[in-house]
């Protein structure tokens, strides 16, 4: 039978936990303010903090770990710092297929941030099928009609636009554009990014009217 001090240490470790890990979620939502901001030094720092904070509190294989390597390997994509972002990413896929399955959404984000990685090094031929993977698993696991699909095809659009497979880009920019207004409304940032980023490819293939009117409704959604 437990006596009173067993009982309030207990209790007090729970506390502990509790609190640790409100820390992490604080930390990590802190970090994807900043990193939407584009603010990404401060967001790298936080998100450090935030993987040292769920390594020693849950242990490194727990979900929080992999969200966290997969966020600070995002953001350093977003830096550039493609060297930095690679194993980060690696080890979040290694440690998520392991303990999550192969069809977590947080396996899917490693492999398009990997594949996003490759792309920007110019490694094409290994980018894209582990961004096909990415977006073959979320529609799985979330559905076809959920923003991650929508991220992931853009993702792929942009990769078929590089390799002036225009007509594939067209159709996955549209479709990823279809999902954003329903999911998140018309007036979303990333409705406005898709619409850019569609512009870009109809100015490249000579449709500068369909370009201008994207590139207004972009403008109108940054405006409010």
């Amino acid at each position: 039978m437990r006596t009173s001090a067993q009982i309030l240490l207990l209790a007090a470790l729970l506390l502990s936990c509790t609190a640790h890990q409100r820390s992490w979620k604080e930390l990590n939502a802190e970090s994807m303010i900043l990193y939407h901001q584009g603010q990404y030094s401060q967001a790298a720092e936080v998100t450090e903090e935030a993987l040292t904070v769920a390594e020693k509190t849950f242990g490194p294989t727990h979900p929080h770990v992999v969200a966290s390597l997969n966020n600070l390997g995002e953001i350093y994509r977003a830096q550039g710092k493609y060297a930095a972002a690679e194993p980060l990413c690696k080890r979040a896929l290694e440690i998520g297929e392991k303990t999550l399955g192969p069809h977590h959404p947080q396996v899917a984000k490693s492999l398009n941030n990997l594949g996003a990685i490759y792309r920007a090094q110019g490694r094409y031929a290994e980018a894209e099928p582990l961004i096909k993977r990415a977006l073959e698993t979320s529609e799985k696991t979330l559905g076809p009609n959920a923003p991650q699909v929508a991220r992931f095809l853009n993702n792929l659009a942009v990769l078929y636009q590089i390799k002036a497979h225009y007509s594939e880009a067209e159709s996955l920019y549209k479709r990823a554009l279809a999902i954003n207004e329903k999911a998140l409304g018309p007036e979303h940032p990333q409705v406005a990014d898709i619409c850019e980023n569609l512009a870009k490819l109809y100015r490249q293939i000579g449709k500068r009217e369909e370009a201008e009117e994207l590139e207004e409704r972009a403008r109108r959604i940054r405006s409010i």
